[in-house]
């Protein structure tokens, strides 16, 4: 029973890929509901310490945002790309990586990929090497970040308790 729920998953999966983004979302939404309500599939309790550490990451990135820190590092990025415009593969991904580690989030990414790729292009490099180097050294840099969720969820909830406080 547990593979045909797998293999119902990857089907429904691959049903709402066809739809795209928001239908994405909605054909997966149904097949939870198929999987709660007629298989039986036990729902498990929501990751409530992975939550509140994406609301403090959120909360502390909008901060920087409110503040112009995110505009800064973006300008000291492209600084630094634009100085060295052959190297763009190489310090493309470099700078997205050290963004997304201060930032804790792979979503960093997003800014910092327009400039990749208007230098690229510039330089006549292609430019989905840098862009799609620069995407995976974002995520990457989740599992050296000591607030992203990704690090808590992977370590467990153990490690999320501070010592001495323990009820």
């Amino acid at each position: 029973m547990l593979i045909a729920e797998f293999f119902f998953l990857f089907v429904i999966l691959y049903i709402g890929s066809r739809f795209g983004g928001l239908g994405l979302g909605v054909i997966s939404g149904l097949g939870l509901a198929i999987e709660v309500f007629i298989l039986r599939m036990p729902p498990s309790s929501p990751p409530v310490d992975v939550m509140l550490i994406i609301i403090a990451v959120v909360c502390c990135a909008s901060i920087l945002d409110a503040s112009g820190g995110i505009k800064y590092l973006l300008q000291i990025a492209e600084k630094i790309l634009r100085k060295n415009p052959k190297r763009i593969t190489f310090l493309g991904p470099i700078t997205t990586y050290l963004l997304s580690l201060i930032l804790s989030t792979g979503h960093a990414v997003y800014s910092i990929m327009p400039i990749i790729g208007d230098i690229a292009l510039k330089n006549n490099i292609r430019p989905e090497r840098p862009m799609a180097a620069a995407s995976v050294a974002s995520q990457l840099a989740l599992t050296s970040s000591p607030i992203a969720a990704v690090v808590a969820c992977y370590l467990g909830k153990d490690v999320l308790q501070i010592p001495g406080l323990e009820n």
